[in-house]
């Protein structure tokens, strides 16, 4: 587990592939459902990541994730709406977003008003459309951190896709052909109003002891994820 230090009552850490169950290419921490994985042991994997986090795992929210920007307020055992983000102010409500490459992102708010927390699955679509800035219109101009996901080493676009990055992140977004969604992911905060960003800069496609990775697993793997709650 990688801890994130929120500045406030906040639970958050990103998973690793290891400690969990499964086997084969979903060994072993295995929190997404919707692979060739065996059910029970997803959620097995699901009730290890939270009793690290010192989470009850029946409340958890999830989202069905769709790579777009619907950011939802989380609702306990909720996990099957279409959408790439959760919010709460609820203590003791945990949430988990999942990815494979994409990026794990935690905004809390810091700014004034009650506790309360996001965790987002940032990928290259819900980036640029804006997700980031749609959950920091709710939570506020807090403190966030940008967790593991593919990066500027191994993450290799076309023209179609550099482009709009270039002019929506500025020329050195991408280079190459090469794009960098960590830093893409660190200004769209900034731009939003917050100004605590913390990064990993950990690339998922870089290190398959640790990670899952879509792209370098030709689509037959796990994922790994963000779990947060208002402690």
């Amino acid at each position: 587990m990688i801890r994130w230090d929120a500045p406030g009552p906040y639970e958050v850490a990103f998973s690793t592939r290891a400690g969990g169950v499964s086997d084969g290419p979903f060994a072993s921490l295995n929190l997404g459902l919707l692979t060739d994985d065996d059910a029970a042991n997803v959620a097995e994997n699901r009730r290890r990541l939270c009793a690290d986090v010192g989470a009850d795992p029946a409340p958890l929210a999830m989202n069905r994730q769709v790579h777009g920007t619907l950011v939802h307020r989380a609702e306990r055992g909720r996990r099957a709406e279409e959408g790439d983000g959760l919010w709460t102010e609820e203590p003791g409500l945990p949430m988990l977003a999942v990815v494979a490459d994409c990026l794990p992102v935690a905004l809390a708010r810091t700014s004034g008003g009650p506790p309360a927390l996001a965790v987002l699955h940032v990928g290259r679509l819900g980036l640029i459309e804006g997700i980031i800035e749609k959950a920091v219109a709710i939570v506020g101009n807090g403190s966030a951190v940008v967790g593991p996901g593919i990066g500027p080493c191994c993450y290799e676009v076309g023209p179609e896709v550099a482009e709009p990055y270039r002019a929506r992140f500025g020329p050195d977004i991408a280079r190459g052909r090469t794009l960098d969604l960590w830093t893409a992911a660190e200004r769209a905060l900034r731009e939003a109003g917050v100004t605590d960003v913390e990064r990993t800069d950990l690339c998922t496609a870089c290190n398959p002891d640790l990670f899952f990775s879509h792209r370098r697993d030709e689509g037959v793997t796990g994922r790994q994820g963000v779990i947060g709650y208002v402690a």
